[in-house]
């Protein structure tokens, strides 16, 4: 037989998608298959998904195997993909089955190819040429007889799709049917590149070394915000374009997706593909299939972008790389950052982190030697940094129940004045964090969690931000029945809202939160009408932190720079640290300096004094020590186990034992911590217990934590997972 190729009826071992731990075998079907084919196999009564993983094993009765019912038409998992699933698999202690579906998200992949409706320019001239039908025509011969669907076509040339409709019966426009999952346009590396300052220009060029060499590399690419990364990078996406090569983009916030389009669309003449939980159903299968085929160069996506099945990946850019919402958190437990370089040594591909404030592991890398760094020190055109100070709370005098101060509050009557923006920032989404009762001190809390729950006004609904269940603001105490006694403690970006509606009644304020939007449509209108001046305070949570460009804004005041300071996470200090940097970068973006100010209690806590400074080297050296110190991540290795079950007892029974029987661990020198009721000890009516696994570095952690785990048998309601380097510990 052919390398990899299996004849009829030669047994093949298949990993499905379904729960189970082992390959199963089928016979090869009619016509053989390969190594990675993507198959339709029985599984009891059911038909189910999978791939050709190896030869089968042969360990069962030969009479009782049953053959694979057919070979999907997609192009099969590559080499690369399957020996990335198996790593990635070892890494996070999750099971293959899971891992493929992972890799598989995309509805319909056996479906045989629905067609459509598409348009290209036709043989005839109209007899009569009016202004829209010139669009229409003009948009055609600009983009070389590329074919368009009527939405498209329409949206390209701005005119209603009857114009179009009306060209087809003048013979002006073709009509034609063609496959769904069509290849994406081509983009041209040489289209749209822009000048670039000297220092972006000698990033670029080291970055397209970098690509030219065809071997793996990671390389951070640290810049002040708004000093030009995104087209430093986009110029390494040329590059690799040039060479025939793929090139993926991660971003961390779908809502950042849209201006991102836009730029690449600017940059190489054609939109890129997309993959997010945004995009439809019909364009995530069509992305999967042409990722596959090699007929999509540039896709632009999630975390889960990163499980697409590349041809020939050259290059991933993971855009905000110190974003924590790169930890898939449900289902398998990954770090896309991690995965990303991971994906790329197994490809011979280039890694690029780019980030203003840089995760402490990847600057450690950098410090190891195993990252390159290329740093963009001056912002693009005229705009400067910012400049930044603390508004010390304890000398001013503010009323209670308000949160604004006088120093504050007339910055931004200054921003008024002159006739440029403002933007209040507060880390809290919803009206208020607690709704208390006067009377009797009730705090209300989730039914299913315990979580308090968060006063939204606008819906006047109340939400659990930890399981999303949302009950109708109540007029009485659940607790003692006192009517109107209920009240909102605290601040949220709705009450924010109110309060500078009241300070400044003749400003136009717009709230800006992600669970105010019915859509990201509806997010991207808003920003974009923002940005063009719409707006005169800005009042947000960390969505505005994150790669929007408001030109007009001068001040950032952050109501509670304290709020990240507190709490039992190893990481508190430095997200606090890099979501003030982020936030402060957001103002004096343009040719106006601008001003960022903290209001704080602790204005003499290091890293309020980092901030102010602007000294990120020492404050890196500094935490950087400390972690070290006490053999925290990334110095040393830590594992979350968590434990979760409707019985109480059952899950403090069971890490009891956990923590007593722990010889797998003891004989590689780990520790184990627990178990405790996690911070939030029951979510979705499921009570949640955790301990915690710290080790040396080298250590081989994931064997001993495999063979721990494997010593105890579960009842059947008690879930246990592991999650390797932990980034959250609630």
């Amino acid at each position: 037989m052919n390398e990899g190729f299996f004849h009829e009826g030669e047994l093949v071992g298949v990993l499905t998608t379904q729960p189970l731990d082992r390959l199963l075998d089928y016979k090869a079907p009619e016509g053989g298959c390969h190594v990675g084919a993507f198959v339709e196999v029985p599984l009891g009564p059911r038909k189910v998904l999978g791939v050709v993983w190896r030869q089968g094993k042969g360990d069962y009765d030969r009479a009782k195997i049953r053959s694979v019912i057919r070979v999907l038409d997609v192009a099969p998992m590559r080499d690369e993909m399957r020996i990335f699933l198996s790593r990635a698999a070892e890494y996070t202690l999750t099971p293959m089955p899971a891992m493929l579906r992972l890799a598989t998200r995309a509805p319909g992949l056996g479906d045989p190819q629905s067609m459509r409706k598409i348009y290209r320019l036709g043989g005839q001239a109209p007899d009569r040429m009016t202004a829209a039908r010139e669009k229409v025509l003009g948009v055609l011969r600009d983009y070389g007889g590329l074919s368009f669907t009527l939405r498209e076509l329409a949206e390209m040339a701005d005119v209603g799709t009857s114009v179009v409709k009306g060209l087809v019966k003048l013979g002006a426009v073709a009509e034609e049917e063609a496959p769904r999952d069509t290849p994406y346009p081509r983009l041209d590396p040489d289209y749209g590149g822009k000048t670039l300052s000297d220092d972006q220009a000698a990033g670029a060029e080291a970055l397209r070394a970098a690509l030219r060499t065809d071997t793996y590399g990671t390389t951070l690419l640290k810049g002040v915000t708004g000093s030009g990364k995104t087209e430093v990078y986009l110029e390494a996406v040329a590059e690799c374009l040039r060479m025939g090569r793929q090139a993926l983009v991660l971003l961390p916030e779908i809502a950042l997706s849209g201006e991102f389009i836009n730029r690449v669309e600017a940059r190489f003449g054609m939109k890129p593909a997309e993959w997010h939980s945004g995009v439809t159903m019909t364009e995530r299968r069509r992305c999967w299939r042409m990722v596959g085929q090699g007929d999509a160069q540039l896709v632009v996506g999630a975390r889960s972008a990163l499980f697409l099945p590349y041809q020939n990946l050259g290059l991933i850019v993971v855009d905000e790389e110190h974003d924590t919402s790169y930890k898939q958190e449900d289902g398998v437990l990954y770090n896309a950052r991690d995965m990303a370089v991971l994906r790329a040594a197994i490809n011979g591909a280039q890694v690029v982190l780019a980030s203003a404030t840089p995760s402490l592991e990847s600057w450690a890398n950098v410090e190891a030697g195993k990252y390159q760094r290329l740093e963009l020190t001056s912002r693009f055109g005229a705009a400067v940094m910012p400049k930044m100070a603390a508004i010390d709370m304890r000398v001013e005098n503010v009323p209670g129940g308000k949160w604004v101060s006088p120093t504050l509050r007339a910055a931004i009557q200054t921003r008024l004045d002159r006739g440029e923006q403002s933007l209040v920032f507060l880390n809290r989404r919803g009206y208020a964090p607690i709704t208390l009762c006067r009377a009797c001190g009730h705090q209300i809390g989730c039914d299913d969690c315990d979580a308090r729950m968060v006063e939204h006004r606008f819906l006047k609904r109340l939400m659990c931000h930890q399981c999303g269940e949302t009950k109708p603001m109540p007029t009485v105490c659940p607790s003692c029945g006192a009517e109107d006694r209920l009240s909102a403690v605290g601040p949220g970006v709705e009450r924010m809202g109110e309060e500078i509606t009241a300070l400044f009644p003749k400003a136009r304020v717009a709230v800006l939160s992600s669970d105010l939007y019915g859509s990201a449509r509806a997010m991207k209108a808003h920003i974009e009408e923002i940005a063009d001046g719409g707006t005169d305070i800005i009042i947000g949570t960390q969505l505005v932190a994150k790669g929007h460009n408001f030109p007009l804004l001068t001040l950032v005041g952050v109501i509670d720079a304290d709020l990240g300071l507190q709490g039992s996470d190893l990481r508190a200090a430095e997200r606090t640290f890099q979501l003030m940097r982020q936030v402060a970068g957001r103002a004096g973006r343009a040719e106006i300096p601008g001003e960022a100010l903290l209001q704080t209690y602790q204005p003499e806590h290091a890293v309020i004094r980092a901030i102010l400074a602007g000294d990120e080297e020492s404050f890196w050296a500094a935490e950087a020590a400390e972690r070290k110190a006490a053999g925290v991540p990334p110095y040393g290795r830590m594992a979350g186990i968590i434990l979760s079950s409707p019985n109480v007892q059952e899950v403090f029974d069971l890490g009891g034992e956990m923590a007593r029987r722990d010889a797998p661990l003891r004989q590689i020198g780990a520790q184990v911590f627990g178990p405790a009721p996690a911070p939030i000890a029951r979510v979705r009516g499921r009570h949640r217990v955790r301990l915690l696994v710290k080790a040396d570095k080298g250590v081989p952690l994931q064997k001993a934590l495999s063979a721990w785990a494997g010593q105890f048998r579960l009842p059947t309601n008690l879930r246990l997972t592991i999650d390797i380097d932990p980034q959250s510990f609630y």
